[in-house]
């Protein structure tokens, strides 16, 4: 059993990677010390990689193999970290500065500069819970995705500690793959200079400025310590944005192995009366998908869905049943572009193996010069579209050609938005909105769960 008797001190990565630059601004409002002992006051400030040095350039201009700022008060100070960028490689990408509590750490990585914001966990989670959703959402929801949240990381990183240190980045997915056959799975990545990232690939975590409301830092206060466990394991506790009406288990995203309270389950009270199940079964999952069955995430008020989505996300409404149409042609470029397959003119998208939610798990797309089989359903998501498409539980409409013998568009009709596994955070919200606990809440999409004080 894992033992926790004091809260951990978290490294999250704000840059890194491709999204790196040679030169970065910060503004520090309040004052911090920085590694070589000089006290930097609040201003705007430059760092910027000087071979195997970094330059900090404000009130002075000096090098240092790496720099870590400080603040001398943590509560009343806060750093803007400008050029960030966010939903990287999904339709939400963009640019914008992001505030910050704690300490920043910054360390040349090649011509780069990748940036670390060392917090305590339980101020982490105040800002990754208004980022995932929005601070004005309703308290229960705050403090079930707290729990969520808090049982997701410190399962990932005890997992870590337990297993390896190794660094695994997106290149070193799971791959399970043929002459005819690629399935691939992403999984939250271990990295060697911090503990988690701050983007969709770990869980969201955008800053202090994104905790706007009392009820954020209540949430985080009232569940402080408290996790989900499965006997004597921290819950690996998953989540997405609205399952589509159904939840679907582990296996139907990532590796073949079952865990046993991330099972496929009804987004509504009780069990389902009449629907198509199995939604594993063709017919049956068309029938359900070109529907829209009452559940939890099937609403579109656009009242609660204001309080309970960040702005970015707001953009997004058609999330519970969506359609997006292609041509031919456009399709076999986005293929040929993202997967790297030049199948020619497309003949056929066929579904082989569905999830319990009905996302496509295995499809077979059959081309004039080769027919290929790719999964699992974040590699469909990525393949199909050039961002994300919203999930994988699809169907697919041909609009056939009198001239050709290939079809002249493909519709793909869809449901949901993300995995679905786990928590689905539009229909936990309305959840709460309805009057349910967080207890309640958790134990709907988390059954046979306890929950547990670690510290």
């Amino acid at each position: 059993m894992v033992s926790l008797n004091q809260e951990p001190l978290l490294r999250v990565g704000l840059i890194s990677g491709a999204s790196a630059a040679r030169t970065l601004k910060l503004t520090l409002a309040g004052r911090y010390r920085a590694s070589n002992g000089e006290v930097l006051e609040r201003g705007d400030y430059i760092a910027s990689v000087d071979g195997a040095s970094i330059r900090l350039e404000g009130g002075s201009a000096i090098n240092a193999a790496q720099w870590t700022l400080e603040p001398i008060d943590f509560e009343a100070s806060r750093a803007t970290v400008h050029g960030i960028t966010i939903g990287v490689g999904f339709h939400w990408e963009r640019n914008e500065p992001q505030d910050f509590q704690g300490s920043l750490v910054l360390i040349p990585q090649s011509d780069r500069l990748l940036v670390v914001n060392e917090l305590p966990l339980e101020a982490y989670l105040v800002s990754v819970i208004s980022s995932e959703m929005s601070a004005s959402a309703p308290g229960e929801l705050l403090r079930a995705h707290a729990i969520v949240s808090r049982s997701w990381l410190l399962a990932q990183t005890t997992n870590r500690s337990q297993t390896s240190n190794a660094l695994q980045d997106e290149s070193a997915a799971e791959v399970r793959s043929s002459q005819t056959e690629m399935i691939r799975w992403w999984d939250r990545e271990n990295h060697a200079d911090f503990d988690v990232c701050a983007d969709d690939h770990c869980q969201r975590y955008q800053g202090i400025s994104k905790a706007y409301s009392k009820s954020a830092f209540e949430a985080v206060r009232d569940t402080r310590g408290k996790v989900l466990m499965w006997g004597d394991e921290i819950c690996d506790a998953r989540y997405s944005k609205s399952c589509g009406g159904m939840t679907d288990e582990f296996r139907a995203a990532w590796e073949d192995r079952d865990v046993p309270y991330l099972r496929a389950s009804y987004d509504g009270e009780g069990e389902m009366a009449g629907g198509p199940l199995p939604l594993t079964v063709e017919s049956n999952a068309g029938e359900w998908i070109r529907s829209k069955p009452a559940a939890f995430c099937n609403t579109d008020s656009v009242e609660l869905l204001a309080r309970i989505l960040p702005g970015f996300d707001q953009e997004t409404r058609d999330f519970y049943r969506w359609e997006v149409e292609y041509s031919n042609d456009e399709l076999s470029k986005i293929i040929l572009d993202r997967a790297g397959l030049d199948l020619g003119r497309l003949v056929s998208l066929e579904a082989i193996e569905r999830g319990k939610s009905s996302r496509i798990v295995r499809l077979k797309i059959a081309g004039e010069k080769e027919t290929v089989v790719i999964g699992k359903e974040l590699q469909i998501r990525r393949v199909l579209s050039r961002s994300h498409l919203y999930s994988s539980a699809f169907v697919v409409e041909q609009v056939s050609d009198s001239s050709s013998n290939y079809p002249k568009r493909f519709r793909l009709i869809g449901a949901g938005w993300g995995h679905g596994v786990g928590l689905c955070q539009i229909g936990a919200a309305v959840m709460a909105e309805c009057g349910y606990s967080y207890e309640r809440i958790l134990s709907h999409y988390f059954r046979g769960t306890d929950e547990r004080t670690l510290y």
